[in-house]
């Protein structure tokens, strides 16, 4: 699967977030094993490097961890999974808002707009 990545942002970091929304979708779950650094270079078509770079970065952030001679693993730690979902979440709203606030939409259009598409939306899922 070759994947395309943005010129703004280095791939690492990319890769990472990437990443990051799997173990919050539950496509990773904790204590999962990650693939080596050489598949998942591969599988999305990067330099092995760039990929172990990704690696020391989710592991700085507590959000992986790695064990000598097996590999890494997503954290078993739920409170650290739980952080990472909340500024997750945090993030994207806030992306969202300056996004709405620069086309210039008031605080009180954004909510209504949220408001009405999650009804909607509700409403073509029941």
């Amino acid at each position: 699967m070759s994947d395309i990545f943005q010129s703004s942002q280095p791939i690492y970091q990319q890769l990472a977030e990437r990443m990051k929304r799997q173990i919050i979708r539950g496509e990773l779950s904790p204590g999962d094993k990650l693939p080596s650094v050489r598949e998942t270079g591969l599988d999305v078509s990067v330099n092995p490097n760039t990929v172990q770079r990704t690696y020391r970065e989710l592991e700085s952030m507590q959000i992986v961890e790695t064990r000598r001679g097996q590999g890494t693993f997503v954290t078993e730690d739920q409170s650290v999974l739980d952080s990472l979902r909340e500024e997750m979440k945090i993030k994207a709203i806030s992306d969202f808002v300056r996004e709405m606030q620069e086309m210039g939409y008031s605080d009180d259009e954004i909510q209504n707009g949220l408001t009405n598409y999650l009804h909607e939306k509700g409403e073509t899922n029941a």
